[in-house]
């Protein structure tokens, strides 16, 4: 009998009620796709931020990152140990390059040596633009990426040889890409790190590390402070612009994601009120009927709130795999990927959308105000 009663007043008041799941529907699709961005975004923001290239630099105390002067060198032990920490499970690193630089000369000028891993270069430093080929091969001791100042001083251009010598030592290199960055970069010639090494004589030494770590700036964090626990002989330091660009967006976003989701919450539920205001004024006869024939309050009271939470049931259900095409959507357009839909995003939309619901609903409670002799009476 109760669902019988309850299927009655679905169908009778169907476009009322109609409205109130379209409001309740619109909602559950933006909070539940506001929801995947907040649960995706710290992801996506860390993804997007490392494009930015490295946020550690590991390097001896008297030194700084990258510099245009030759520095002090370690090697061996430290650096094994460094590979070590950074290839750890929980080390969340995805580059490691070390660094040597060496002051060199060309045609009776100096130009800035600088030796690494230029396989990882691309993903160390995605913002390099190179005319020509990348050098992707660790063990190729022959062609170099030249700066674009430099390949204006000695006149160079992919496909061109020239002679660098440092302390005596004597090395041919061929240009195979020439770099520009509007960076320090455009005035070094980039080697791998093998060709720094022979020709500064330094055997295995580096001048300074630059890692990827991937994760918050929490995470970063733990990272630096493990691997300055495993050399402290060495300076191990963050790159605090990027880690607190990174954590201060992360926090904005996060807080304008959840003033958003209340805010759509609240004119779900005003909407849902007015509604239910309606529909309240409109059951009246219907009230006054019902206790007239011995329905008791508690039942009819029921018989309401399953209504309402039906109606907030089906709506969240509905809103949010609406949801998670408009997250998929706002993915591609803001990050170039599909934001990942959340599986406990879908149950929290629904309890949300319910609690809404049965707030909206309140109106409802004047029904049991209503006396049946008056409403018998047409009062």
């Amino acid at each position: 009998m109760f669902w019988r009663v309850l299927r009655g007043s679905l169908r009778e008041s169907r476009g009322r009620l109609a409205v109130a799941l379209v409001a309740i529907i619109s909602g559950a699709a933006v909070s539940s796709a506001l929801l995947d961005l907040q649960f995706d975004a710290e992801r996506k923001f860390t993804r997007e931020f490392r494009t930015l290239g490295a946020n550690v630099v590991v390097s001896p105390p008297s030194t700084g990152s990258r510099t245009d002067e030759e520095s002090p060198v370690f090697g061996g032990e430290e650096l094994q140990k460094i590979i070590s920490v950074s290839n750890g499970g929980q080390s969340g690193v995805t580059t490691f390059a070390p660094f040597l630089f060496v002051v060199a000369h060309s045609a009776e000028s100096s130009v800035i040596l600088a030796g690494t891993w230029l396989d990882e270069a691309p993903r160390l430093a995605p913002w390099w633009k190179v005319q020509g080929q990348w050098v992707s091969n660790r063990a190729d001791r022959q062609h170099c990426l030249v700066g674009r100042q430099v390949a204006r001083q000695l006149k160079l251009s992919p496909g061109s040889s020239f002679e660098v010598t440092h302390a005596g030592r004597k090395i041919n290199l061929e240009v195979s890409g020439i770099l520009s960055t509007g960076g320090a970069e455009d005035n070094q010639v980039y080697v791998n790190l093998a060709v720094a090494q022979g020709i500064a004589g330094v055997g295995d030494g580096v001048g300074l590390v630059e890692i990827n770590v991937g994760g918050n700036a929490e995470r970063v964090q733990n990272f630096v402070t493990e691997l300055a626990a495993r050399v402290p002989e060495l300076e191990v330091r963050p790159l605090r612009q990027i880690a607190q660009a990174e954590g201060q967006l992360l926090s904005r976003l996060r807080m304008l994601l959840l003033v958003t989701v209340a805010l759509v919450l609240a004119l779900t539920g005003l909407c849902v009120l007015a509604t239910m205001a309606t529909l309240a004024m409109e059951r009246r006869s219907d009230i006054g009927l019902m206790k007239a024939l011995g329905g008791a309050m508690p039942r009819l009271v029921r018989m309401f709130l399953a209504e309402v939470g039906l109606l907030g049931a089906v709506g969240g259900a509905l809103g949010s795999l609406l949801g998670a095409v408009l997250a998929a959507w706002i993915g591609r357009r803001v990050f170039g990927t599909a934001i990942s839909a959340r599986l406990e995003v879908f149950p929290l939309t629904i309890a949300l959308m319910m609690a809404v619901a049965m707030a909206g609903a309140t109106p409802l409670r004047l029904l049991s105000r209503v006396r049946p002799a008056v409403v018998l009476r047409g009062g």
